[in-house]
């Protein structure tokens, strides 16, 4: 996601600075950033951005945004290494979390302020086939930037404008809590059964043993919503499925889960920002959500045979 993000941001001539780990840093001074697939091919000259394998070689200060595009497990981490190095931030520095899963605006706010954190929920798939190329496979909707703290999100108008001319839409939301549960009712439907079975998201929603699975994980992350006070667009699961199965599955039939490519690179997933961040919130609430439970423990296993 982060290479597919600053593809748009170079095409649209914003100053961009990459971070990433050594190889890739390596082959993007090199090669340049390639961007194929959907929303169009794009290749940007090493010459066009600069990257870098650690922010204190950053000599720059003062960025308007800085986008978080890891790992959700690895929030912690960067938000600490972020917070030291405080010549990045101007007065109006916003950070900006392109991250799967919940919990990782409450992870930045321990460190910053809270007028400082956005999320961006992202419905796009981005596949790395080399460390400086990215391809775009699906699209679903565009991208929504929003505060969940209840902050103006006029601040984002620049970056919204940016990434959208660079190929991807993009675009301020009052909502991003509900964008951001609407993501994680779709992700924690499919993306540990479809990592368990090795099957794209259109074969589990043609066959009636795992929609009654996937219908299950919905209701009980409902419950959770409701009782730890968070909404979404749907007011019931019953409305979300019927979104779910007649567009949101047809738009990524194709697609194989993030949570899959982890196991089968032997990496560690993202499972505990999503059906692991809805059991956690069970728990709080003495709720059962043995469907969730399930998948987590199966992708759990997984994992600690590839990881």
């Amino acid at each position: 996601m982060g290479l597919g993000i600053a593809s748009c941001l170079i095409k649209s001539k914003g100053n961009v600075h990459i971070i990433a780990r050594e190889k890739t840093v390596l082959s993007l001074r090199r090669d340049g950033l390639k961007r194929r697939g959907l929303f169009g091919d794009f290749q940007a000259e090493s010459s066009q951005f600069s990257g870098y394998c650690r922010l204190s070689e950053i000599q720059a200060q003062g960025f308007d945004y800085i986008l978080i595009c890891t790992k959700s497990f690895d929030s912690l981490e960067a938000a600490k290494e972020l917070s030291v190095h405080k010549r990045l931030f101007g007065d109006k520095t916003k950070i900006v979390l392109f991250q799967n899963g919940w919990g990782n605006a409450q992870v930045f706010s321990s460190f910053f302020n809270n007028e400082r954190v956005y999320n961006a929920r992202v419905i796009t798939g981005f596949h790395r086939v080399e460390d400086n190329e990215v391809v775009i496979t699906v699209h679903a909707d565009s991208i929504h930037i929003g505060s969940l703290f209840g902050c103006d999100s006029s601040c984002m108008g620049r970056l919204c404008e940016l990434i959208t001319q660079g190929g991807i839409p993009t675009e301020k939301s009052e909502d991003i809590e509900k964008d951001l549960w609407a993501k994680m009712l779709y992700n924690c439907a499919l993306n540990p059964l479809g990592a368990v079975l090795d099957v794209a998201y259109g074969t589990l929603a043609e066959n009636e043993s795992t929609q009654r699975i996937m219908d299950n994980i919905v209701e009980e992350v409902f419950n959770v919503m409701a009782a730890s006070g968070y909404q979404t667009h749907w007011q019931n699961p019953a409305d979300f499925l019927e979104v779910f199965y007649n567009k949101l599955v047809p738009d990524t039939a194709e697609h194989k889960s993030s949570t899959l490519q982890d196991i089968l690179a032997k990496k560690q997933t993202e499972i505990d920002a999503l059906n692991g961040a809805v059991i956690k919130l069970a728990e709080n609430h003495q709720i059962n959500v043995p469907y969730n439970l399930a998948v987590y423990n199966m992708v759990k296993f997984l994992e600690a045979q590839s990881y």
